[in-house]
């Protein structure tokens, strides 16, 4: 079944629509749906790179959007919808105490999941249902799902096709490497 879903939102890559297809991925994906929007982003990008930074930007937005509404779901919609969506990633169980700590590190929490392979749509609904202030959500999803997005895009504008398998097998690694350091540098300079 996941392999007809990909198979089908790859498709839409290819459709005169594939921008409102990427905005749609990008939304879903942030609050419920199981395919990254790199699927879509990648092929776009290689057949037209001159639109690279706008197919970045749309995802940015749609992504963004995508995680105010799994943030309501998390908000007002837990017991409901939340708490299945959480089941089906495996988190449903993990989540209990998760959330004890969750403020204290939310904001660092939907950065790294915003730019690394963790499923995002967790991180919305988590902040959602512990309260996390909307603002710094916010924020901290454009700015995650911006470089996520950004630095897929440039990559793919500068290099073109020969970056693909690069991106779609190491990328995550790479953007997981990069939060440790980010992370280990605040608390260096905390240290300091």
């Amino acid at each position: 079944m996941l392999r007809k879903l990909y198979n089908w939102t790859l498709s839409l890559a290819q459709s005169p629509h594939a921008l409102w297809a990427l905005a749609a991925v990008s939304f879903m994906e942030s609050s419920f749906f199981p395919i990254p929007p790199d699927i879509l982003m990648i092929p776009m990008i290689i057949a037209r790179p001159s639109r690279a930074f706008v197919i970045a930007g749309v995802a940015t937005i749609a992504s963004v959007l995508g995680g105010v509404f799994g943030y309501y779901i998390g908000y007002a919609l837990y017991e409901t919808i939340g708490q299945l969506i959480l089941d089906f990633y495996g988190k449903g169980e993990y989540f209990a105490e998760f959330a004890v700590t969750y403020n204290e590190w939310g904001a660092w929490a939907v950065l790294i999941a915003g730019v690394t392979p963790f499923p995002f749509k967790v991180i919305t609904i988590a902040s959602g249902v512990t309260h996390l202030s909307l603002p710094v959500f916010i924020l901290a999803s454009v700015i995650a799902r911006g470089l996520r997005f950004f630095i897929v895009a440039a990559l793919l504008w500068k290099f073109g096709a020969p970056i693909r398998d690069f991106i779609e097998r190491r990328l995550g690694l790479l953007f997981i490497l990069f939060c440790i350091l980010l992370i280990g540098g605040f608390a260096v300079l905390g240290v300091l």
